[in-house]
């Protein structure tokens, strides 16, 4: 019944055109890792596919494909299936996935042709075999992609360069933080996996427009929150040419202030309810990420730091005064960061080809077809 329906398997091309992908696996293990392009409409809810995972254990694939029916009734199913149907609609170009391209993916492509109409490929070894491809991609594309770093003190806008450039690969982006004790976004980070798959794929996409034209990335320690990068990217990222970006503290402050906190404040209040949980929420995860570091400065200036963060806050907030907050960032800098950066930096000099503010930086990597 199904052997005539279309396969598909040149995965490297689904990446790079973003195909749209209908995962038909349950809830569960499409938060445990999905990828970037796929929408997830289950075939079983989570409390059904664990109550046929156990019927197929006790007596085979017969009697779970019999109970499965028998728990997505006909409703279901229709349910369902005017779900599908409209995802392809909206995505003719589409195809859709079950775990290993089995039972689950074979029965939802049959009941859309068969049912509805609609015929799309299926991918052949679904979930798992794209993500051992992605797996072997991201080694391989990350051991032989021309990397420029992009290093800097904080503040000096890394990340802002970064995001005017078109050859980049923007890990804290895809990671979703700032890379620091201060970095957390409002939304979580992305799971593991869901990173692992998007570098993977923003690699090939790079890979595929230029083979030799350098790449551009941020300098970042082995993790970016609690997020680990992939080992086969970090140790070429240790091994590329190392570029400079140099600002003035005047601006890094300033820079610092708008991104931690003004911005912060700005997202909050589209989530929060009143300027009060907004206070709450950011004091609070301001004096969290300076625990985090709290061993690190010392029990003396993590207290001044405590007190500056806190009066400065509310100070900001009652009476949109930024000196304390200011001040804080200042010290921060000049004391902490800075000398951790710089003692850091003194360890890859080897590395560094060009150091400047960012438009001489700009035209050097201008020159460096970035």
């Amino acid at each position: 019944m199904t052997t005539k329906l279309p396969t598909e398997s040149d995965f490297k091309r689904i990446f790079i055109e973003q195909t749209p992908l209908l995962d038909v696996r349950a809830p569960l293990e499409f938060e445990a890792g999905a990828f970037p392009n796929s929408l997830n409409i289950a075939l079983l809810n989570n409390e059904e596919r664990h109550l046929v995972g156990i019927k197929y254990k006790q007596a085979g694939q017969d009697a779970a494909i019999a109970l499965g029916y028998e728990l997505v009734d006909e409703p279901k199913k229709q349910e369902r299936l005017a779900k599908w149907q409209q995802f392809f609609i909206n995505h003719p170009q589409g195809m859709l996935y079950c775990f290993r391209g089995g039972l689950r993916s074979r029965l939802s492509q049959a009941m859309l042709a068969h049912e509805v109409g609609i015929t799309v490929p299926r991918l052949t070894g679904g979930y798992k075999a794209m993500r051992r491809f992605l797996i072997t991609a991201l080694e391989s594309e990350s051991q032989h992609a021309n990397f420029i770093v992009l290093g800097g003190r904080t503040g000096s806008g890394k990340t802002e360069l970064i995001q005017t450039l078109p050859r980049i690969l923007d890990l804290e982006g895809i990671a979703n933080h700032k890379g620091s004790a201060f970095g957390q976004e409002i939304d979580p980070q992305p799971s593991q996996i869901d990173i692992d798959h998007q570098i993977a794929i923003q690699l090939l996409r790079l890979s595929t427009n230029s083979l030799h034209n350098a790449i551009l990335l941020e300098d970042e320690g082995a993790k970016i929150g609690a997020r680990r990068l992939p080992q086969s990217l970090w140790e070429s990222m240790q091994n590329a040419p190392l570029i400079i970006l140099q600002a003035p503290i005047e601006q890094r402050v300033a820079r610092v202030f708008n991104d931690y906190i003004v911005l912060k404040r700005q997202k909050l209040m589209h989530r929060l309810i009143n300027e009060e949980a907004v206070f709450k929420q950011q004091h609070d995860e301001l004096i969290q990420s300076l625990s985090q570091i709290q061993r690190r400065l010392g029990d003396e200036r993590y207290r001044g730091y405590r007190s500056l963060a806190s009066e400065g806050l509310n100070e900001f907030f009652e009476k949109n005064n930024p000196d304390k907050l200011n001040l804080l960032i200042y010290k921060m800098l000049k004391e902490y960061y800075d000398p951790m950066y710089d003692y850091q930096i003194s360890k890859k000099t080897a590395r560094i080809q060009f150091s400047g503010e960012a438009e001489a930086v700009r035209s050097w990597l201008a020159q460096s077809s970035v």
